[in-house]
């Protein structure tokens, strides 16, 4: 069975940090692009940042860039998302995602989610 295990989410407050993991399982995802998205209350799903299978390319949404980071360990295929800065509009789900495509780009035409994690919760008081 092919599992995404997120974990890492929790309270914290404006300014904090967190580092959420992401643990695959099931088969290899050596060569697959893997990606964060978050949907919070009310809103649709958002692509929150991609990298790809080498982990050479990293993507972001302006809204993260320059305070969050994405990174591949070297362990198990672990993806892991370092937030840093964490401000209120952070807070939702987020979704631990991978890519037969390996680019990391989850956002260009025709990018295609393969696996979906059953999300961890990220909660941002001011």
């Amino acid at each position: 069975q092919v599992q995404l295990v997120e974990s890492g989410g929790g309270l914290v407050q404006t300014g904090d940090s967190l580092r959420l993991s992401c643990a695959p399982s099931g088969r290899t995802f050596r060569d697959y692009a893997m990606g964060w998205f978050r949907q919070a209350p009310g809103k649709e799903r958002e692509f929150v940042s991609g990298i790809s299978w080498l982990g050479r390319s990293t993507y972001y949404a302006d809204s993260v860039k320059g305070r969050f980071t994405i990174a591949r360990g070297n362990v198990q295929n672990m993806v892991y998302l370092q937030m840093n800065s964490l401000k209120p509009e952070d807070t939702a789900v987020y979704y631990c995602a991978a890519a037969a495509d390996g680019s990391g780009d989850f956002l260009k035409h025709g990018a295609v989610v393969d696996y979906w994690g059953q999300g961890t919760q990220v909660t941002v008081s001011s």
